[in-house]
């Protein structure tokens, strides 16, 4: 059974949620809350699989709750998927980089959110190939502006490698293909590097990457 819990000022969008997830077998939504702080607070509570978490709330923002899910050991398997109105905009980057596993317009297709769910319930990070590549095309112009994510130098030559392919949106497949590795070996690696650095999930290594420097993109300085 997947939990999750809804964090979103607005009653109807809570509402719309609910009912489409507790209709599907494997997923139940084990409480709501209407503001960040009441959401933190729920999380820490409940403990759930996921947390959908608006972006833009009183009180407290959906990035701060992020970020405060984020650091709290206690909640290291909770994955916070963000919901917006506007896609890939600032508010999601800085989720991202607050430790967001991904996120979710709010008009997505009922088939593309129960999927969502069950993609990030597997450890996964909700970012496909071509969003990767939008999201470096943000860093590109947002020059890095925090120093380098400990435990990036203690990263082997092979480590770095797939974190820099990572970071491009290369699938696991596509970065074994690319190193002549298997998939399994592929996975390990970048496994062991999200260790290292520390971060999260897929989603938080492309941003560690790109903020270390580690990543060039062409047509940047």
């Amino acid at each position: 059974m997947i939990r999750v819990v809804l964090v979103d000022d607005q009653a109807l969008m809570r509402a719309g949620f609910r009912a489409l997830l507790d209709a599907e077998d494997g997923i139940e939504v084990v409480g709501e809350a209407a503001d960040g702080e009441q959401g933190v607070a729920l999380v820490r509570e409940r403990v759930p699989d996921i947390a959908l978490v608006d972006v833009q709330m009183p009180v407290l923002s959906g990035i701060e709750a992020t970020r405060r899910i984020a650091a709290d050991p206690c909640l290291a398997a909770v994955r916070v998927v963000i919901l917006t109105n506007y896609g890939l905009d600032s508010y999601v980057f800085e989720a991202l980089r607050a430790g967001a596993s991904g996120f979710l317009l709010k008009d997505t297709e009922p088939a593309d959110l129960l999927q969502a769910i069950e993609v990030v319930a597997r450890g996964d990070a909700l970012l496909s190939p071509s969003v990767t590549r939008r999201l470096i095309g943000e860093f590109v112009a947002r020059p890095p502006d925090r120093a380098t994510p400990p435990g990036m130098e203690g990263l082997t030559p092979r480590e770095r490698e797939v974190t820099a392919l990572a970071a491009r949106g290369l699938t696991n497949e596509e970065i074994a293909a690319h190193m002549v590795i298997s998939p399994f070996t592929a996975k390990t690696h970048v496994s062991r590097a999200m260790t290292k650095l520390g971060a999260r999930d897929r989603a938080q290594l492309v941003v560690f990457a790109y903020e270390s420097g580690l990543v060039r993109v062409r047509g940047s300085s």
